[in-house]
C-alpha cells in the first residue's frame, strides 16, 4: 500500500491530505498549533516526500505514519514557572 502524500489542502477547520492508494486523511488543525496559526499563503508553501509533508516557513514536518497512528504535534513546550 503507498501512503506517500499526493495533494495537500486546509480548510478553516482541518488539515487534508490525499495519498497515492486513493484514501484521504482529515485531522483537525488543532493538532498542529503552527498550521493553525499559519497565513493562507504559508499552508500553500509546503513540500512533500515519500513520506509526510513538510513546511519550511513554519518548521512543521508531519509525517504520514504518524498521522494513520491518530498523532498530532508531538513537540512538548515547557511552561514557565513564575
Amino acid at each position: 500500500m503507498n501512503t506517500s502524500p499526493k495533494r495537500v489542502w486546509t480548510d478553516t477547520d482541518n488539515l487534508w491530505i490525499e495519498l497515492a492508494d486513493g484514501r484521504t486523511l482529515g485531522v483537525p488543525l488543532v493538532w498542529f498549533p503552527r498550521l493553525l496559526a499559519a497565513t493562507p499563503q504559508q499552508l500553500a508553501d509546503y513540500e512533500l516526500s515519500a513520506r509526510g509533508v513538510h513546511w519550511d516557513a513554519l518548521d512543521e514536518d508531519i509525517s504520514i505514519e504518524g498521522l494513520l497512528a491518530g498523532q498530532g504535534d508531538l513537540t512538548h513546550h515547557r511552561r514557565q514557572v513564575a
